[in-house]
């Protein structure tokens, strides 16, 4: 066993190498644990780079990012401009796009390089909170439903693709929100789930309450499928 996903790995390390993508604004204090969970893949050499799509931090990212050898790029604010700039840049034959408050689980390198034998298709994560109340297990639970029934999975449960199937369909639009639903509306029919999971902060959801949050979120979400420009969206949502 241990014989043969050596062998996977170099086979994925020679083959295609990924490129990490972060968006960040002054996320310091969030990126100890995302980083920490990368570091298998790093040290097995089936990440070639993580980079910081920085949006104008004015914490210690930057800083961090010199310290731990991770790429800092200043990009326009706005998390969908972000990663596209740091796509444009990225040198791996596939990227792996996270938030900054993502923290992939122990057994997503397994899970990843399964699905680098098909480069025409895209996955994500399936989703969990950092918090295993009855409120946090009911939004996963709907998160995975609406990411596997209606092709629709956000931001927060990662993105792999690979570099040519992600400028085949334009990659991301450069907008500063709904970046991930845009994206996923092209990908319609290329997308699977992985069998790895990943953990997201709950702290909106506690800052709002869950129900709140839940509701904004679907409002936005409505809003967006109705034409509303994302420009707009991105004012209310991050006053």
């Amino acid at each position: 066993m241990f014989h043969t996903r050596n062998s996977e790995i170099l086979k994925a390390k020679m083959a295609a190498p990924i490129s990490v993508i972060i968006p960040t604004l002054n996320s310091a204090p969030k990126l100890q644990r995302c980083l920490g969970a990368l570091g298998e893949g790093i040290m097995d050499g089936l990440l070639t780079e993580v980079i910081f799509a920085d949006g104008g931090s004015s914490d210690d990212t930057e800083q961090i990012a010199q310290e731990v050898g991770v790429t800092f790029l200043p990009t326009p604010t706005g998390r969908g401009n972000q990663m596209a700039a740091a796509a444009r840049v990225a040198r791996g034959d596939w990227l792996l796009f996270l938030h900054c408050d993502s923290v992939l689980g122990r057994d997503w390198q397994d899970a990843v390089i399964r699905n680098l034998s098909n480069p025409e298709q895209a996955a994500y994560f399936k989703l969990q909170f950092d918090e295993s109340t009855f409120p946090a297990r009911t939004v996963a639970r709907w998160a995975n439903f609406r990411s596997r029934w209606f092709g629709l999975p956000y931001g927060d449960q990662g993105l792999l693709i690979s570099q040519r199937l992600y400028k085949r369909v334009g990659g991301f639009p450069d907008i500063p929100l709904m970046e991930d639903v845009a994206i996923a509306k092209k990908l319609r029919g290329k997308l699977t789930v992985l069998p790895a999971n990943i953990e997201t902060s709950a702290d909106k959801y506690r800052r709002d309450g869950w129900m709140k949050r839940s509701f904004i979120n679907f409002g936005v979400l409505f809003r967006y499928f109705a034409g509303t420009d994302p420009n707009k969206l991105a004012t209310k949502y991050y006053r």
